[in-house]
């Protein structure tokens, strides 16, 4: 016990070491778990028995991950996802297990053992690509969608495939194992099929995923209200682990993979109240022990396999990748993903995965692949996944970049015309404002430096221009020499502020009208010489606070009396907080004097807004609107004046 507590200090000193130095280099999590692995292994020795059961542990981190990717998706959003899970995730399981298989046919493999390795490496790692995924933000891009589909329909798949793989055993890989008693040394001996008939086998399965389907949807209910109204946050974690645990235990003993258990579970739950609830509590156990499963499959790299086999394994790796990613890439082509979100899925999915392992421990059990390919096999898998991270970086330093500089070659357009008003940013901010001048007759001339923002707006019929407004010759043909106003609406901060310097100086007679990041970007933009700032959240914060109070059935009249209290406020006390932050920003004084100012303008906005809540005289002047149509029922001489409604 001793030997295991030291084993699982140094994989965690070795996390706490690497982790943080790898995502300062902007290298993300996962690599950094991996290359503390690789780094303890060979120096610690940890490659046999107890890496295995530290590795058989950690594995239990990807049963929660899955449970909780379960969790995100009710069986409705499932159903809805169909067309993607059946043509992204199916297409590729097949076509890569095809062409997998036919190469290990060449190779003088049989074809039993030849459709086991196709199987094996047709899947992904579910664990390294939406951890990245995650972490750099792209799940929500279509590629990252699509490569969630895909992992989402392997996972799914693991569960035929371990009904197949059985089906594919090798004659003298069994009469091996018989004569060796029977026992690979791999075997469960909590096996509950173990022994049974093919067709038994099945029916305990069956039994068992329809038990956790239908006790999980009827059952889980009563339990969660029966913990939670104990009130211990506690034992409501230790349901959740008990559950998962539970879960993971049953599919063990029935032949089948702890995780697609999880999952299968965590599906049934997501329309349960309890959701939320869940995933609070287990998130912070799967990130530890998914950690762990990266570092141990670092760890688990043999490097004396390797050394005997260099050549072999390193051509064995390539070879799975570029297959992986040639069919990968031909599947973005026919469903039209394009650009980056194309790179993006290809390059994610290029691996194989944890499951290859859970695969080549099933099929060693029963007798499909010999021991000395599932060896040069593990390794292939593991070196494979190890270098993923590798290839988001290639995506984030080469890809993104090619992307970005194709589109910044498109020649910006000609202006022909001037206007009034030159608008320097037409996204959701600037497009309100351009509304409202065109509406009014004003003429306006837009620009923006997005192409693909440009196209969108001269699809509903808005005329901009494609150019950088930050460029004084761009600013100059726009004819804002000539032009009364500028806005600048751009979301960038400092390309805002040069732009607001640069139109001070070579436009002293034009109005400048910008657009805030937040107060201090503000403050700095007044000083920089804008006419007018405005924060872009300022006005539409204030005005869900005041929906909120209304919400609340607090009196119309008095939510506008509280708006204007704020207003004024911030009003009246904005000169003295922008000349304390301009102090402070030249040097001038560093007694905090601007902090000690905003903390209280907040006291002040706070005392005010209490005290007109708590004016009995403000609430005798609170009106009612009157009735619907008042005011036409009413005789032409008997109409009241305004101030009486």
């Amino acid at each position: 016990m001793t030997g295991y507590f030291l084993y699982a200090f140094i994989y965690l000193v070795a996390a706490v070491i690497a982790v943080p130095i790898a995502k300062r280099l902007g290298l993300g999590s996962v690599l950094g778990y991996l290359i503390a692995g690789l780094v303890i292994g060979p120096i610690f020795g940890l490659v046999g028995d107890e890496t295995v059961a530290i590795q058989h542990f950690a594995e239990f981190g990807v049963v929660m991950m899955l449970f909780l990717v379960g969790l995100e998706l009710e069986p409705r959003s499932l159903w809805a996802m169909k067309s993607k899970l059946m043509g992204l995730g199916g297409l590729q399981l097949a076509l890569t297990t095809a062409l997998i298989t036919g190469v290990a046919i060449l190779l003088a493999q049989p074809f039993s053992i030849a459709l086991t390795i196709g199987l094996i490496f047709a899947l992904s790692s579910t664990a390294i690509v939406l951890q990245t995924l995650q972490e750099k933000g792209l799940q929500k891009t279509e590629g990252g969608k699509s490569a969630f589909s895909v992992l989402l329909f392997q996972d799914i798949a693991v569960i035929p495939m371990l009904a197949l793989i059985p089906l594919l055993a090798i004659p003298e890989l069994v009469e091996a194992g018989n004569a060796h008693g029977g026992d690979t040394g791999s075997h469960d001996s909590f096996n509950l099929v173990e022994g049974l008939a093919p067709w038994a086998s099945g029916l305990v399965i069956i039994s068992s995923i329809a038990f956790l389907t239908i006790g999980g949807h009827y059952l889980s209910r009563p339990l969660f209200k029966f913990v939670a109204a104990s009130g211990l946050r506690e034992i409501f974690t230790a349901t959740a682990l008990m559950l998962i645990i539970g879960i993971a235990a049953l599919m063990g003993l029935v032949g089948l993979s702890p995780a697609l258990g999880a999952f299968l579970a965590g599906v049934v739950l997501a329309n349960s109240e309890f959701r939320h609830e869940l995933e609070a509590n287990i998130e912070p156990f799967k990130g530890l022990l998914l950690g762990l499963f990266f570092i141990t499959v670092g760890a688990g790299i043999n490097f004396s396999v390797l050394s005997e086999s260099p050549m072999l394994i390193a051509g064995l790796t390539v070879a799975v990748m570029l297959v992986k990613a040639i069919v990968l890439f031909i599947i973005a082509l026919i469903f039209k993903i394009k650009g980056t979100n194309k790179w993006l899925f290809t390059l994610s999915l290029a691996q194989a995965g944890e499951f290859g392992f859970v695969l080549l421990s099933f099929a060693s059990q029963n007798y499909v692949l010999p021991s000395d390919i599932i060896s040069v096999l593990s390794l292939v898998v593991a070196i494979s996944m190890f270098l993923t991270p590798g290839l988001f970086i290639l995506f984030d330093k080469a890809i993104i970049p090619r992307y970005k500089n194709a589109k910044s070659q498109r020649a910006e357009d000609e202006i022909d015309e001037k206007g009034t008003v030159v608008i320097a940013g037409i996204g959701r901010f600037g497009q309100i404002i351009n509304r409202l001048l065109v509406a009014n007759d004003v003429n306006t001339v837009v620009l923006d430096i997005r192409s693909e923002q440009i196209d969108l707006i001269r699809r509903i019929g808005t005329k901009a221009y494609f150019g950088d407004a930050s460029k004084p010759d761009i600013l100059h043909t726009a004819g804002a020499h000539e032009a009364s106003l500028l806005v600048i609406a751009i979301d960038d901060k400092e390309t805002a502020a040069e732009m607001v310097k640069y139109a001070k100086h070579a436009f002293p007679n034009i109005k400048v009208l910008a657009r805030a990041f937040d107060r201090g970007h503000g403050y700095r933009l007044r000083q920089l010489g804008a006419d007018f700032v405005v924060s872009e959240t300022y006005h539409s914060a204030l005005e869900m606070g005041a929906e909120a109070l209304r919400s609340l059935n607090i009196h119309p009249f008095q939510v506008e009396r509280q708006k204007m209290a704020y207003k004024n406020i911030e009003a009246q006390q904005n000169d003295v907080l922008y000349h304390a932050w301009a102090d402070e920003a030249s040097g001038e004084r560093v007694d905090n004097n601007y902090l000690k100012l905003f903390i209280e303008l907040e006291s002040l906005i706070e005392n005010a807004l209490k005290a007109d809540l708590h004016d009995k005289h403000s609430k005798m002047r609170g009106w009612t609107p009157p009735p619907k149509g008042y005011a036409e029922i009413l005789a032409p001489d008997e109409k009241p004046d305004k101030g009486e409604l």
